[in-house]
């Protein structure tokens, strides 16, 4: 599944699996919607509608992170 169009917003790990932090400012803001949207769900749902709305929301981050990383998700031990 190799999506990546355009500039990286985030950059894979030198050690472990997955991406860091940002490395763009659209990874960023993506970063920033992500934890206000979950800190206002926290703060506004019950625990049950919390719960079924943090599985879409997470998904959709850790798709954005792979389509818009610089490199293949795979365990890297600093190589």
């Amino acid at each position: 599944m190799t999506v990546r169009r355009g500039k990286p917003w985030f950059a894979v790990k030198r050690f472990g699996y997955g991406v860091g932090l940002p490395i763009a400012w659209e990874g960023w803001l993506l970063l920033s919607v992500f934890v206000a949207a979950m800190t206002l769900s926290g703060l506004l749902l019950s625990p049950l509608v919390f719960a079924l709305a943090v599985i879409p929301m997470t998904a959709a981050v850790i798709y954005f992170a792979y389509a818009r990383s610089d490199g293949d998700w795979r365990y890297r031990n600093g190589e």
